[in-house]
């Protein structure tokens, strides 16, 4: 196999002229000094300057000319009122809790009068059963009414005692009948042979790229050089207008002129008794007992006898049974033969069971046809011929 390609059957080459490459012109500098002059510098004019005055308003000083001892038109104009103080009119209490203890008598105890507890007399009637002398009728409607009849006699089916049959079981079916055992052909493989094709000339890895690339060399790229830092000559002058123009005033600090404390001093005791705790004063009081009344039944001082009402008036009596009212279980035969006729035993028709014509080798009333691929037999039923009036 060629290692030759459409696209290398059918490339044409052509001849690549360069492009013409456009050549910048060379930098020549000018000749002279740039005129730096702007119309600001132009049409400035400088003058002389003086540092302004600070128009600030003098310090007026206060002087001291004595210590201030006056009195304010308050307190001077102030009377106070000679206000007596009012007494209050309320009645003295003259009420005093007694300090005897509390025993009178109530109207309740003084009117109560306790009687003695009288057992009542019960009026619940007594338990003795009462007996009947009449003696009980046990005859209801059903023991009156009922008439026994004599029963037939149930007629018992004899059993039937299986028989085998004499002929023997013949176990040929229609697979076995109609099988003949015929030898087939293999199917065939339609899968189609698998040719392996191989190559022995050698694979060429050049590709147009490879063929067509040209290298070219590239330059590397210019790295540009920071200037450097040339730190200006001279010293830095740290004046400000603040510390130029600044003039430094001796001073004396204002001492604060405040006026004489007016108040007195009294040396009475404080009065702390109010109106309240002069009308209300704390009064003492205890605890009321508790008022409990005296137990007026007495317990009782003998021993419980455990016998209850139920025990000592119940009266033991002799239980009866009661006769039973069902009829007595026997069975009533009869002489009379069972009558086991229905309605199937007397519609049932019997019917004669023929057998299948499969299970003959040659089936009677039919005549052979054919044959088929499988090996089925195929016969045809004989008609009877109908002869012509």
């Amino acid at each position: 196999m060629e290692g030759i390609t459409t696209f290398k059957s059918d490339y044409r080459p052509y001849e690549i002229v360069q492009q013409p490459r456009h050549v910048p012109e060379e930098y020549k500098p000018k000749q002279g000094e740039i005129d730096l002059g702007t119309t600001y510098k132009r049409d400035f004019n400088s003058y002389k300057v003086q540092p302004v005055a600070i128009v600030r308003p003098l310090e007026r000083q206060r002087v001291k000319q004595g210590k201030v001892d006056t009195v304010p038109t308050y307190k001077d104009d102030y009377r106070a009122w000679d206000v007596q103080k009012i007494d209050l009119y309320k009645p003295e209490q003259t009420y005093h809790p007694p300090a005897v203890k509390f025993g009178n008598s109530t109207t309740f105890q003084d009117d109560f009068v306790p009687q003695e507890i009288k057992p009542r007399q019960s009026f619940k009637p007594s338990p003795v059963v009462k007996r009947s002398i009449v003696p009980f009728n046990g005859d209801t409607s059903h023991r009156l009414d009922y008439v026994p009849y004599q029963l037939e006699f149930k007629f018992a089916r004899p059993k039937e005692v299986y028989k085998p049959t004499n002929q023997p079981f013949e176990d040929l079916t229609t697979h076995r009948y109609d099988f003949q055992g015929l030898v087939g052909e293999t199917a065939k493989i339609c899968r189609p042979p698998y040719t392996r094709v191989t190559q022995n000339a050698h694979f060429e890895g050049s590709t147009e790229f490879r063929e067509s690339f040209q290298p070219w060399e590239i330059p590397a790229p210019e790295a540009k050089k920071p200037q450097e830092y040339v730190p200006p000559a001279g010293t830095m002058q740290l004046n400000s207008t603040s510390h130029l123009d600044y003039v430094p005033h001796q001073t004396t600090r204002v001492s604060p002129i405040r006026p004489v404390s007016q108040r007195r001093n009294y040396n009475f005791p404080f009065q702390g008794k109010s109106t309240t705790k002069e009308d209300f004063p704390a009064w003492e009081c205890c605890r009321q007992g508790l008022i409990k009344q005296q137990q007026q039944i007495p317990n009782p001082s003998g021993k419980f006898d455990g016998w209850s009402t139920s025990r000592s008036h119940y009266v033991p009596h002799e239980l009866i049974p009661t006769e039973s009212c069902k009829p007595a279980h026997a069975l009533l035969t009869s002489s009379a033969p069972f009558d086991d006729t229905t309605v199937y035993s007397l519609d049932y028709t019997p019917k004669k069971q023929g057998t299948c014509p499969a299970s003959y080798p040659s089936p009677p009333g039919y005549i052979f046809e054919t044959t088929n691929s499988r090996g089925h037999q195929f016969f045809r039923k004989v008609t009877p011929a109908v002869e012509a009036f």
